[in-house]
C-alpha cells in the first residue's frame, strides 16, 4: 500500500495535540479527515503522537517520534548525518539507511506540518528544532522525494546560516501551501524564493464539532451564563503570548503585567452592558493510567485576570465570570458559538469563533518576543482584516471593541458570506496537494 508520511514541527510527545493547545486539535483531525478524502487507498503515516482512540477512528500509522525529533541532546548530529550521507553518496544501499530514510523511501509524499513554527518560534518547543526539521526535510529531497510544507506561517528566520540553508529547502519544496497571504508576502520580503507557493486556508476552518452524551449541556451553561438576558455575552481568552512581558509561559506574574487588559474588560462591561466571559483555549493532561484532562497555562492567567478586576470593584462580579473548564476542543469551540461578541488572543480560537459567524476582535502576540503575523493573516482572509489590533495599544483595542459592537450585524453578515468560501479553499489544499501524484 501506498504511504503518506505527515511530520515537521508538530510533531510533540503524546496527547499534546489532541489534550493540549485547542488551537492543534482544530487543525489535525481535518487534516488527517481530509487526507483520506484524496488519497482513499493510501496509509497516512505520523510522527504525530496520538491516542490509541485517534488512531483507529482516523485510520492513521504512528510512528516512533525520535524519527524526527526526540529532546536528546543529539537530534542535530543525527538529522546532519543523514542529510551528509545522502548529500554525498548517490546511490545508497540498504544497509545505509536510517530509519527515518526508509520511512521517506516508502513514502509517496511527505508533508511537513509546522504551523507559525518553522523559523525561530520552533526554538520555544526544542533546542535548535527548526534546524533539525531542514535536515530532516533536505533529506527527503535528496532521496527525491515530493515533498510539502503544508498551511503554515513561517518565519521570522534571524540567524544568518540557518535562514540561508532555510532558503535552500524552501525552494526544494514541492509544493508550497501558506494558510494566509500574509505569509506569502512576508516571505517574498525576506528573499525566500519559489514558483510553488499556493495561498490556501488553514484546516481548522473544517472543524466541526459534534458533541456527545456525555458533554456538558452547554445550551443550559449559555443559559445561565446569560441569566435575564439584559446583557450582551462576549467571550474573551487571552494567554501568555499576549503579555507584555515574557516568556510566554512565566508564572507567576504581576498584577501590573495585567492593567490593559483589566481596563478593557472594565469598559467593555460598563460601556457595552456586557457580561464577560473568560474562556481558556489551552489544556493540560495528567499520563495513563491516571489520565485526567486538567486546565492549561492560559487559565491561570484568566483566572487572576478576573480577580483582580473583581478586587477592583469597578464592575459586579456577576459580570466577569472565568469558566471553569477544562474542555474538550469539541465543547469549547461549542461554548465559543454561542456568544455575542468574541475578543482573543489566541489565533484559532478566532477561528472557532469566525467559523460560526460571531464578529470577532483579534489581538496580535506580543511582538517583543513572540513575533507573528498570523492574526492579520487569519483575519484578511476571513474578509474581516480591519479587527485586528496590538495587545499594549489599549486605546486600539477598546476601538476595534466598540466598532465591533456597533457593526455585530454587518460583521456576522459578512462572515455568513466569506467562511464557506474560505472552507472551500481549505478543501482545495488537498485536492492541489493529491496533484502531485497524480
Amino acid at each position: 500500500m501506498k504511504k503518506v508520511l505527515v511530520t515537521g514541527l508538530c510533531t510533540l510527545h503524546w496527547g499534546r495535540l489532541q489534550f493540549g493547545n485547542i488551537g492543534n486539535y482544530y487543525i489535525i483531525e481535518p487534516l488527517f479527515l481530509q487526507l483520506h478524502r484524496v488519497f482513499p487507498d493510501a496509509e497516512i503515516v505520523t510522527t504525530f503522537q496520538m491516542t490509541q482512540n485517534f488512531i483507529e477512528q482516523y485510520k492513521i500509522t504512528v510512528l516512533p517520534m525520535d524519527l524526527y525529533y526526540s529532546w536528546n541532546g543529539h537530534d542535530v548530529q543525527d538529522a546532519k548525518q543523514e542529510y551528509d550521507l545522502v548529500s554525498q553518496h548517490k546511490e545508497i544501499s540498504k544497509e545505509m539507511l536510517t530509519p527515518y530514510m526508509k520511512c521517506i523511501q516508502e513514502s509517496i509524499l511527505v508533508i511537513n506540518v509546522s504551523g507559525d513554527m518553522w523559523g525561530d518560534n520552533a526554538e520555544h518547543v526544542g533546542h535548535e528544532r527548526f534546524l533539525v526539521d531542514l535536515y530532516k526535510m533536505r533529506t527527503a529531497q535528496l532521496l527525491g522525494k515530493k515533498t510539502v510544507l503544508f498551511a503554515g506561517t513561517p518565519g521570522p528566520f534571524t540567524d544568518e546560516m540557518t535562514r540561508n540553508f532555510a532558503k535552500e529547502v524552501y525552494s526544494h519544496f514541492s509544493l508550497i501551501i501558506n494558510r494566509e497571504p500574509t505569509s506569502t508576502q512576508n516571505m517574498g520580503k525576506w528573499g525566500f524564493e519559489s514558483a510553488r507557493v499556493k495561498d490556501f486556508a488553514c484546516p481548522a476552518f473544517l472543524y466541526y464539532p459534534q458533541l456527545l452524551e456525555e458533554d456538558i449541556d452547554v445550551e443550559d451553561m449559555v443559559a445561565k451564563l446569560r441569566g435575564n438576558g439584559d446583557k450582551i455575552l462576549i467571550g474573551f481568552t487571552i494567554g501568555g503570548f499576549n503579555m507584555p512581558v515574557g516568556p510566554y509561559d512565566m508564572w507567576p506574574r504581576h498584577e501590573s503585567q495585567y492593567r490593559i487588559f483589566v481596563e478593557i474588560i472594565e469598559e467593555m462591561v460598563i460601556k457595552l452592558n456586557a457580561r464577560v466571559v473568560l474562556i481558556s483555549h489551552t489544556n493540560g493532561f495528567e499520563l495513563p493510567p491516571n489520565f485526567k484532562l486538567v486546565n492549561g497555562r492560559d487559565y491561570p492567567i484568566l483566572k487572576q485576570l478576573q480577580e483582580i478586576i473583581i478586587k477592583r470593584g469597578n464592575v459586579g462580579k456577576e459580570d466577569i465570570i472565568c469558566l471553569e473548564g477544562p474542555y474538550l476542543p469539541r465543547v469549547t469551540k461549542t461554548i465559543i458559538g454561542k456568544f455575542d461578541m468574541f475578543v482573543t488572543g489566541r489565533v484559532h480560537a478566532s477561528v472557532a469563533a469566525i467559523t460560526q459567524y460571531v464578529p470577532t476582535v483579534f489581538i496580535t502576540y506580543e511582538k517583543s518576543f513572540i513575533p507573528s503575523t498570523k492574526m492579520y493573516g487569519f483575519a484578511d482572509l476571513a474578509g474581516i482584516g480591519e479587527m485586528v489590533c496590538e495587545p499594549g495599544d489599549k486605546d486600539g483595542v477598546m476601538d476595534k471593541v466598540i466598532y465591533c459592537y456597533h457593526n455585530m450585524e454587518s460583521l456576522r453578515k459578512r462572515l455568513e458570506k466569506r467562511i464557506p468560501e474560505v472552507q472551500q479553499l481549505a478543501m482545495e489544499a488537498f485536492n492541489e496537494i493529491r496533484k502531485l501524484v497524480d
